[in-house]
């Protein structure tokens, strides 16, 4: 597979040329001598039509996509893209700008919605770790609403590891005319083991996927997927909807990258992927057989991510955060870790050494008696005011002690990284507030009370 991008780079770099253009490193450095900006022949990313749009044609190829667009900004600019092609396709539909999605859906979803306007219905899950809804709930939400939301939106795979039966979810808002997006953050090389795995394959309308989260791709690293039976309106309106909000100056080093990580791809890449899948499902077994709780074990499996270990370590005698220190002094570093789970991505990178290296680890640990301290439950929320009011109007930070009765001005409060306490434009309750207390929670935007 060509690479288009990185050639282009080559032959310039090649040529020797004085750089009379940006950046102002002009090519010095190992690094930089890679870093250029639009020059001539180079394309623009927004609207791509020379070598770039050649590169995601190669991308949408390997996909399975419609189209595909890149991002240099990561998958955050991709959900910016993806609602305001919601609200666009709302306003050509002639349905109200309202969206119905996972609550565990990124900070950069709650702060388009509110920049947007876009009125989000809300999926609660089943705790402060995940949120998976089912089809059937799903479908049983969408028939109970008054109006028909532009769109549905989930999160999957979540950050903590579990997937969305999305093909079942996808069948749900097709029967009723309405588009389902996805954010595939962390599931861009699904596409890529075995299963029919990614969220395309299963039917979503668009997808996100953050390629440097899970591939071999510089960070900020992305990509905006259009399947191919999508409304036409979101293949005519991508682009626009990527430069609404995106930089005017990539990062060619970025799109270098995922320029190349298509060639991997079209190589060995997916073989090798497909084998660490396989490792990392054995690893799973034997850690679970050595008295390690983890995430989509057993009856569960079916919808787990194959890359991402997530143990729940109480029941080993461990919080999250302690069990990350035992394997910091191992040498090791993990993705995340809270009171209550500790979170882990592999790769082929990783390589076979390093998942022995984390099981000896692992299993090197002594056992301890079990934290007997439950995690709070998911608090029952009041929304006071829309999430637009609350995060464009006056702020100011109180202790989260203090604030009881008060209304979140920030986007959200997210602790676990899965379902928020509390999104913009909710009041903090008590059970919040033990929420807080127990994630040390210790200072929140809210409202700026006005005097009488």
């Amino acid at each position: 597979m060509r690479t288009p991008i990185c050639d282009f780079v080559t032959d310039y770099i090649d040529g020797n040329p004085l750089r009379l253009h940006m950046p102002g490193h002009k090519g010095a450095g190992e690094t930089e001598r890679r870093d250029i900006t639009e020059i001539g022949g180079a394309d623009v990313l927004y609207p791509a039509r020379g070598i770039i749009r050649e590169s995601e044609e190669n991308a949408a190829a390997l996909f399975g996509s419609g189209r595909t667009i890149y991002s240099a900004e990561g998958a955050s600019l991709c959900i910016r893209a993806m609602l305001f092609l919601c609200r666009l396709y709302a306003a050509e539909q002639g349905r109200p700008p309202v969206i119905l999605a996972g609550r565990n859906a990124h900070r950069t979803f709650w702060t388009a919605a509110a920049l947007l306007d876009m009125q989000v219905e809300t999926l609660r899950g089943e705790s402060l770790f995940t949120c998976r809804p089912s089809a059937e709930e799903i479908a049983l939400k969408l028939d109970e609403m008054k109006e028909k939301p532009a769109a549905v939106y989930l999160t999957s795979p979540d950050y903590l590891g579990f997937r969305c039966d999305i093909a079942a979810i996808a069948r749900v808002c097709h029967a009723r005319d309405i588009p389902l997006l996805v954010d595939n953050a962390h599931g861009a090389y699904l596409r890529f083991v075995p299963g029919a795995l990614h969220p395309l394959e299963a039917g979503a309308d668009l997808v996100c996927d953050s390629a440097h989260k899970t591939l071999p791709v510089l960070t900020g690293g992305a990509y905006l997927h259009v399947n191919e039976k999508a409304p036409g309106l979101f293949y005519r309106q991508g682009e626009r909807a990527m430069e609404m909000f995106a930089s005017t100056s990539p990062n060619w080093l970025i799109l270098q990258s995922l320029d190349r990580c298509n060639a991997l791809l079209a190589g060995g890449l997916t073989e090798q992927l497909a084998a660490m899948a396989r490792e990392t499902e054995a690893l799973k077994t034997r850690l679970a057989e050595a008295g390690y709780v983890i995430a989509g074990a057993e009856a569960q499996r079916e919808y787990a991510d194959p890359l991402k270990i997530t143990l729940f370590p109480k029941a080993y005698g461990f919080t999250g955060e302690a069990l990350h220190e035992a394997l910091r002094k191992s040498g090791m570093e993990a993705e995340f870790s809270d009171p209550d789970c500790l979170v882990m991505m592999v790769s082929p990178a990783t390589g076979m050494a390093g998942l022995l290296r984390l099981e000896q680890a692992l299993r090197g640990i002594p056992r301890r008696a079990a934290v007997l301290e439950e995690p709070p439950v998911i608090p029952a929320t009041e929304r006071v005011i829309s999430l637009r009011q609350a995060m464009l109007g006056l702020t100011e930070e109180v202790p989260a002690a203090a604030s009881l009765g008060r209304i979140l001005a920030d986007a959200c409060v997210s602790c676990p990284p899965a379902v928020p306490v509390l999104t913009g434009g909710e009041r903090v309750n008590e059970e919040v507030l033990r929420c807080f207390q127990y994630y040390k929670i210790e200072r929140v935007s809210c409202m700026k009370e006005t005097k009488p």
